[in-house]
């Protein structure tokens, strides 16, 4: 390719306090993380990634968990350190790290600042103690006002706020006080989605009782108005922000950009130089990863092939209220636009999707039917 696409860095840190029954991520239990010795293994890995990078320059990273707060702030800085030495990183990079709003975790907010972190995500979930109980979550509402306030006192002006709705026996006005209550904070960015049930979770096994579809559809369309009555746009299906502070990692994700994975479990996608895309992911079990050697952290990996193309690129792309641009498909895929033409003269005529002007984009309904709409390109 004449431009390669722009290039992130995911890092995975698979240990958390206590497993929430919703959760579905790779995480795992522990009381003593072997930082040090995780934080080397990254860096042998991040060696493993050298060529795929081929010298380009890293935009964003974006360290997940797990709860990486649980790691010290050295330790962080010694592993954003070791990144910058053997990657060249974007003046303006953004660097996130998710967070949780726990005491404990709270008081290392200035450490991760001063580390190299200039961009924090709260898993705060709800304000109301009795949903987050129901969650599993491991602080209190007390504790999410405190993190917001030690974040925006360690210097964090750009942080985001993940929130759920939907939640076990949550009614409507408390699903629309815990949006009202976020606002109050100004937040630059929120994350706000609906509790969904996921195979192998304990909310799987013993399903809790969540709230009926109509109470959920009010929450929904109420709480839409709410965040634009707030200031807040939704840029994505469950991203909403302020001008400028899009989540510019995920963004990358949702234009089919590259972007390389280590960590236990992490994926990567890199496109090389002849067009062709890889993706991959790492060894998921912490255990396995730490004794992993040099070359040895991989444990998947495959080409795509020319038909899954169309599929891999709008199940991103179509997120994005603003859609994307038929030239942005030919330019990451390869493909010309015309092999599509005949697929979105059908979902177009089934009010799905709408494409004029080189931007394809859903429609309301295509949007409430996302699943199902994407699922028409594979």
């Amino acid at each position: 390719m004449a431009t390669p696409p722009p290039l992130g860095l995911y890092i995975h840190l698979p240990w958390c306090e206590r497993k929430c029954p919703y959760c579905d991520f790779n995480s795992h239990e522990a009381r003593d993380i072997p930082e040090a010795a995780y934080v080397d293994a990254l860096l042998r890995d991040l060696e493993d990634e050298l060529p795929r990078a081929q010298g380009r320059t890293v935009d964003t990273l974006f360290i997940g968990g797990g709860t990486p707060s649980l790691f010290s702030p050295g330790a962080i800085a010694r592993l954003l350190s070791g990144i910058g030495a053997r990657l060249p990183l974007s003046p303006d990079l953004e660097a996130t790290m998710e967070a949780n709003p726990g005491s404990a975790e709270a008081e290392k907010f200035a450490g991760f600042r001063a580390a190299g972190i200039n961009r924090l995500s709260l898993g705060i979930q709800s304000f109301h103690d009795e949903q987050l109980r129901a969650l599993g979550r491991v602080h209190s509402a007390d504790q999410a006002h405190a993190a917001i306030a030690m974040a925006r006192a360690a210097g964090f002006d750009n942080f985001n706020l993940d929130l759920m709705h939907g939640l076990p026996d949550q009614d409507g006005e408390r699903g629309r006080e815990d949006l009202r209550i976020a606002l109050s904070y100004e937040p630059p960015h929120l994350s706000w989605y609906q509790l969904t049930i996921e195979p192998n979770t304990v909310f799987h096994k013993r399903p809790p009782a969540l709230p009926v579809e109509d109470t959920l559809a009010d929450i929904q369309e109420q709480g839409e108005a709410i965040l634009r009555g707030g200031g807040l746009s939704q840029y994505e299906v469950s991203a909403w922000s302020r001008p400028g502070r899009e989540c510019r990692h995920n963004l990358n994700y949702w234009s089919f950009g590259d972007y390389l994975g280590i960590g236990a479990g992490a994926h990567g996608k890199i496109t090389h130089g002849d067009g062709r895309i890889e993706r991959y992911a790492k060894r998921r079990q912490p255990g396995d990863y730490l004794a992993a050697g040099a070359g040895g952290f991989q444990a998947s990996q495959r080409w795509l092939g020319v038909e899954e193309l169309p599929g891999e690129y709008m199940l991103n792309a179509l997120r994005l209220a603003q859609g994307t641009t038929l030239s942005n498909f030919e330019k990451r895929t390869g493909l010309d636009s015309q092999v599509i033409e005949p697929l979105l003269d059908r979902l177009a005529s089934r009010g799905l999707v709408e494409a004029h002007d080189n931007v394809l984009r859903c429609t309301p309904t295509g949007w409430r039917f996302l699943d199902s709409v994407v699922g028409e390109f594979f």
